[in-house]
């Protein structure tokens, strides 16, 4: 079983930037493709960013490409999301999961179905 916590969510002003991080428990690690998802009020969750569990291939929704950034430290068991020039509309709860270990290590998984665990979600709150 593979926990994960996320933190670093808050209130931020709008160009502003914040970095939301995802502990993960568990063995595998190093072999979980990871994403982070948002869920805003009234809408479904979306896919906001993915890694491969090799960390060569990512992914980006269109709204953020250019502002975010996910990355990986394999030694700490941790996935970032570096959200810069923040909206308003960024605001959410922005949740972790992870994917496997299975799979190829160059796959990046973009829909909720594709993941195996889920964090308890962070709030985002970008105010204008």
């Amino acid at each position: 079983q593979v926990q994960l916590v996320e933190s670093g969510g808050g209130l931020v002003q709008a160009g502003g930037s914040l970095r939301l991080s995802c502990a993960a428990s568990g063995r595998f690690f190093t072999s979980y493709a990871m994403g982070w998802f948002r869920l805003h009020p009234g809408k479904e969750r979306e896919s906001v960013a993915a890694m491969s569990w090799s960390g060569g291939n990512t992914y980006y929704a269109e709204s953020v490409k250019g502002r975010f950034t996910i990355s990986r430290d394999n030694a700490k068991n941790t996935v970032y999301l570096q959200m810069n020039s923040l909206k308003p509309e960024d605001t959410a709860v922005y949740y972790c999961a992870a994917r496997g270990p299975h799979g190829s290590r160059l796959y990046v998984p973009r829909a909720e179905y594709e993941y195996d665990y889920w964090g308890q979600g962070t709030q985002v709150t970008v105010s204008s």
